[in-house]
């Protein structure tokens, strides 16, 4: 399986949008700081994540929550979790 993610980092109160094969994983590693692109921006929380049977499937959907129209369809579809956390 691969899985789609997004991150809520409770420092700088932004999103990081991710994908991998190994969401356990993936998780351990942001928590931990071995990942650049999140260590400075802990603690972390998985706010959400979708899972594919393919590869390709998966990173195309990380490409498009990545865009204007992604993150807008991330916040619209999250709106009362995000809410809860400002």
């Amino acid at each position: 399986m691969y899985y789609v993610y997004i991150l809520f980092s409770q420092k700088d109160r932004k999103l990081y949008i991710g994908y991998t094969n190994n969401l356990r994983r993936r998780m351990l590693e942001h928590r931990n700081g071995m990942s650049l692109a999140t260590s400075n921006r802990r603690p972390l929380e998985l706010i959400y994540y979708e899972a594919y049977s393919n590869q390709k499937d998966a990173m195309s959907r990380e490409k498009y929550y990545k865009t204007g129209w992604g993150r807008n369809y991330v916040k619209k579809v999250l709106q009362n979790c995000l809410k809860g956390k400002k």
